[in-house]
């Protein structure tokens, strides 16, 4: 790729190279064994000298079926999403079209139990008053056409609500492995301020989330005479500070992919020497890379446990590792337990409380492996 996904812009740089790793949402059959092709797929982020979007390099990968299952906590922060657009008056008319993630997960239900009706965007000419795209657009290759039809499939006096995972919160939280092929574009609100007045769009209002480290949702309307309001500027003055368009920032990414991998390493080398038994919990496609680059395989880590029945079966994808089911968790009933998505600790520690004490998280960037509960 050698030009903007947005702004068409030619100067790219290369901020975070991760080299050849395996497809995040391909789990091959657990009975196959890893091959080098399997982890043969470039996989890196560069920095849009033009309009500061931070962005996929390439992808040679095809998106395989989805086999994840939504998780209580993404459905909690809808619901407060929601809420919190509805209490700040910005629920506007009574349609609405929803643009959806690859991930599934929809918020229709919480704007129909308030009176909205969906209409439907592949109908031309259709609009709606409200626009839902909660972690969809980044599954984009073309930003701007994606850009381009919300903003068509909006009314005149409507708004768009669009909420993704913080480029601020990858950053600052040295979430390198948010980078994965099939997500094309990582967004701060500097950057997404200019993708969306570019499509005749101006940010009204954000609203800030715990969910993935640092979530945001903005509402975003036609009216050029539109403030952002407090938080959104205060989103926007944050950034300013950290340089968040800055390539020198983004460049911290790979120091931390490169500390916490051996962090990783070293605890689980740690944990095999004193005979503990190591799984994980999460077949999620933030550990695909991390393990890739850890050369994690089942003389480390005996097993990845996960609550979807389509991912029981099958292998992280370039390792040895299989990925089962929660029965065979509680049968094992390991001397710890990695849990690779931080937000699912509250769900977790209800659902087993057996395993009080022996969860851990993965390396961060102020920290290494960590016991949680």
């Amino acid at each position: 790729m050698n030009r903007c996904r947005a702004c068409g812009h030619n100067r790219l740089e290369r901020v975070l190279d991760l080299g050849a790793v395996p497809p995040a949402d391909l789990f091959p059959p657990g009975d196959s064994s890893p091959s080098t092709a399997e982890s043969a797929h470039e996989l890196a982020m560069v920095l849009c000298t033009g309009c500061g979007l931070a962005q996929l390099a390439d992808d040679d990968t095809v998106p395989d079926e989805p086999r994840g299952i939504e998780p209580e906590a993404l459905r909690e922060q809808a619901r407060e999403a929601v809420e919190a657009v509805e209490k700040a008056g910005r629920l506007k008319g009574r349609t609405v079209i929803e643009f959806g993630s690859p991930h599934g997960g929809t918020w229709l239900p919480l704007l129909i139990e308030r009176g909205f009706r969906p209409a439907v965007p592949a109908v031309p000419g259709a609009a709606a008053s409200v626009v839902l795209d909660s972690f969809g657009i980044m599954h984009e290759t073309d930003q701007r056409a994606a850009f381009l039809k919300r903003a068509a499939s909006l009314s005149p006096d409507g708004v768009l609500l669009l909420q993704f995972h913080t480029l601020s919160a990858i950053v600052s939280q040295g979430q390198w492995n948010a980078l994965r092929h099939g997500h094309f574009a990582y967004y701060s609100l500097t950057a997404l301020r200019r993708l969306l007045e570019d499509v005749g769009l101006h940010i009204s209002e954000a609203w800030t989330f715990d969910l993935y480290g640092g979530t945001v949702l903005v509402a975003a309307e036609r009216d050029p005479w539109t403030n952002a309001g407090l938080s959104a500027r205060r989103i926007l003055a944050a950034e300013r500070a950290t340089g968040i368009t800055s390539a020198a920032t983004l460049r911290t990414l790979q120091r931390q992919a490169d500390r916490q991998v051996d962090e990783l390493v070293s605890w689980l080398r740690k944990s095999a020497a004193e005979h503990r038994r190591v799984f994980a919990y999460g077949a999620a496609s933030r550990a695909v890379a991390l393990f890739a680059r850890a050369d994690v395989d089942r003389s480390l880590m005996e097993a990845v446990a996960d609550g979807s029945p389509a991912k029981a079966g099958r292998r992280m994808p370039g390792t040895d590792v299989p990925i089962v089911d929660l029965t065979a968790l509680r049968d094992a009933s390991p001397d710890c337990i990695l849990l690779t998505v931080p937000d699912l600790l509250p769900e977790v520690r209800a659902q087993f409380p057996e395993f009080e004490g022996r969860w851990c998280i993965p390396p961060d960037s102020r920290h290494g492996v960590r016991w949680v509960g």
